[in-house]
């Protein structure tokens, strides 16, 4: 003993450890939705507890806890008998106070030496506590698996109710975890948690902590209330939040509280929305995967799906996956071609276009010739967005892009237009959120404020300072009524949201691989992106089906209560004008003749439009020009080939 005491600190030294910091997230309401970290929770006196409570953990643990002084010969020696007689390790002669001293001092090794030592910590933890203080402690730092520290943590975890409220068969439950806690988890194995739980209350009655009616009646009507796992999203969430963490507060010392704008109602709807669809069609369209960001027009996050099962996989598609958004990036074209003095009404033609061997075609291989922007980026005709972007030059709409918060490397080449460049769902959402707000910048944020655990000291707050203008107001009023109309008679009909002004974009990347749609009122913008982690293509799911279906769900339910407001921006309209590609100083190499200015001068001055198609709003697509419709001969191999390629 004296070696062994040797190999430990001076005993004079020793002090309780502080437990390690915990990362507390807590919703917009107030309510815990992650620990990271041991999950501690609060510690709990013990006169707070009810009786039955310490008394099951003393039962079945270590009987003889009051009249031992740390160490109990008798249940040494009943250990090696029960040892002895079954042929391998049926009980344990180690107290309370020494699976305390173990926990609090000494690793998990199974040796002579470790033993000893805590053979010693134990006596120190007696002559230097009381019986009570080293029962509470105990309670309060013992494991209960799935990183829950402490009775508090536990009965949250299981139950989620407060170690205070438990029943006498949660206790008992409680009590029997200590021994293979991964094993007897409640919420993972409930026959197996249930019949240890018998064994515990038989061992209360056995000590005379309840009567036997009491523990019959418990064990012939076990009265709990196990808390559902879930799909886990909420971790995907907490993930982010302690990636960002070192930047907002730098490295931490002590247990903090993160307080964020995520709302539980919409993060569960969310949730729903992209589990209960991918149950439902994933095998039909093989997508085995999804996620979903909501935000406000600022920026600020209301409820984040990185995935369908954070169990399964911890990967946030939401923020760390970058894919190929498709045709959800025309907005940027558009947006470029707008401030370039292009309107709405604008008209540009919708033909086959040959860029040096490059082929780009409409997702149905048909044309419809003369159409306005409006009615191109609602059908999302591919040969238009990519005369536009060649108009305007792809490095500017790199530039749009990138003054609306994509972050992300794109490459200014012109199918940048198809959206061939990956980007992030979370900074999509985000570049969208500056149409919804009237043109200003947004940085998606989730985190509001951070404080200490004890004592509250705030540590960071989030600033209200004005954000910066980055689209003019008029632009923003020709984007709304454009990608209103995607919703209205476009690629995203089916979104139903009554009562509601909103616009949006789908995209589906090149042979089906994903599939977007970000889509936003003036109160909410949210986005949705399924695919397969492997990049695997999808069997022809497309922007304007699934992801619309889950936008719609969740939208539905999101604005519920809420007063529908319009979009910013009124754009009026205005004589119809087209600009050569020469005003915009683009390139339109390959085009077909006639595929520029199609107005001519009418009378006093104004513009008139030869084969017109129908106004926007109308409902009516415009029919097939005979002439461009590509012949079904030649749109066999190479029909074929850019099916695959280039989607909605």
């Amino acid at each position: 003993m004296v070696w062994v005491g040797a190999h430990l600190p001076p005993i004079q030294s020793l002090e309780i450890p502080k437990r390690p910091p915990t990362i507390t997230i807590v919703a917009d309401d107030g309510s815990t939705m992650a620990v990271r970290g041991e999950q501690a929770g609060t510690n709990v006196a013990l006169k707070e507890l009810p009786p039955y409570l310490p008394k099951a953990f003393i039962a079945i643990e270590d009987r003889r806890f009051y009249q031992h002084f740390g160490v109990d010969p008798l249940g040494i020696a009943r250990a090696a008998v029960a040892n002895v007689l079954h042929r391998g390790v049926s009980q344990g002669g180690s107290t309370l106070t020494q699976q305390l001293a173990k926990n609090l001092f000494l690793t998990q090794d199974r040796t002579l030496t470790r033993k000893l030592q805590e053979v010693e910590l134990a006596l120190w933890l007696e002559r230097k506590h009381s019986k009570a203080e080293i029962l509470e402690l105990y309670l309060n730092r013992v494991y209960f698996g799935s990183g829950a520290y402490g009775i508090e943590a536990a009965a949250q975890k299981y139950f989620g109710k407060s170690a205070k409220d438990v029943t006498l068969v949660e206790a008992a439950m409680l009590a029997g975890l200590v021994k293979s806690p991964s094993r007897l988890a409640p919420n993972r194995n409930p026959e197996g948690a249930e019949k240890r739980a018998q064994i515990v209350l038989a061992a209360m009655a056995d000590a005379g902590f309840v009567t036997d009616k009491q523990a019959q009646a418990a064990i012939a009507n076990p009265v709990y209330t196990v808390k559902p796992t879930g799909a886990g999203t909420i971790n995907y969430v907490a993930d982010w939040i302690t990636e960002v963490l070192d930047d907002l507060v730098g490295q931490i010392d002590q247990s903090i509280i993160v307080e964020t704008s995520i709302d539980p109602r919409l993060q569960s709807v969310a949730e729903a929305a992209i589990i209960d669809e991918l149950a439902a069609k994933s095998v039909k369209y093989k997508v085995t995967q999804g996620a979903l960001v909501a935000m406000t027009p600022d920026g600020t996050v209301r409820a984040m799906i990185g995935g369908r099962n954070y169990a399964d996989s911890q990967f946030n598609r939401a923020v760390t996956a970058k894919r190929q958004p498709g045709s959800a990036f025309k907005p940027f074209v558009y947006l470029t071609a707008v401030e370039a003095g292009l309107t709405p009404d604008t008209i540009r033609q919708d033909a086959p276009l040959d860029l040096k061997g490059w082929k780009p075609e409409n997702y149905t291989h048909e044309y419809f010739g003369s159409v306005t922007l409006t009615q191109a980026l609602a059908m999302s005709l591919n040969t238009v967005a990519v005369r536009l972007g060649l108009e305007v030059g792809p490095k500017n709409v790199v530039r749009t892009a990138h003054r609306l918060g994509i972050a992300s490397k794109l490459d200014a080449n012109p199918s940048i237009a198809l959206g061939t460049s990956e980007v992030t769902l979370t900074e999509l959402v985000g570049a969208y959120s500056t149409f919804a707000n009237g043109g200003l910048l947004v940085s998606p944020h989730v985190v509001k404020r951070i404080r200490t655990l004890q004592g509250n000291k705030v540590l960071y707050v989030r600033s209200d300072e004005p954000a910066s203008r980055v689209v003019d107001p008029r632009a923003v009023a020709m984007m709304n009524t454009m990608m209103q109309e995607t919703l209205r008679s476009g690629t995203a009909h089916k979104a139903d949201l009554p009562g509601w002004v909103a616009a949006g974009k789908t995209g589906t990347s090149q042979d089906f691989r994903d599939a977007w749609f970000l889509g936003y009122t003036s109160t909410l913008v949210t986005g949705v992106w399924l695919g397969n982690d492997d990049n695997s293509p999808t069997k022809k799911a497309t922007g304007g089906g699934l992801p619309v279906e889950v936008w719609t769900r969740f939208m539905r339910e999101a604005l519920k209560g809420e007063t529908p407001q319009p979009l910013p921006g009124d754009w009026s309209g205005g004589p119809i004008v087209s600009s050569t590609p020469s005003t915009l100083g683009g390139s339109l190499s390959g085009a077909p003749t006639g595929g520029g200015t199609i107005a001519q001068a009418g009378p006093r001055g104004e513009t008139q439009v030869i084969n017109a198609p129908p106004p926007p709003g109308s409902g009516r697509m415009p029919p097939p020009t005979r002439a461009n419709v590509r012949p079904e001969a030649d749109a066999g191999l190479d029909g074929w080939l850019m099916d695959r390629l280039f989607g909605r």
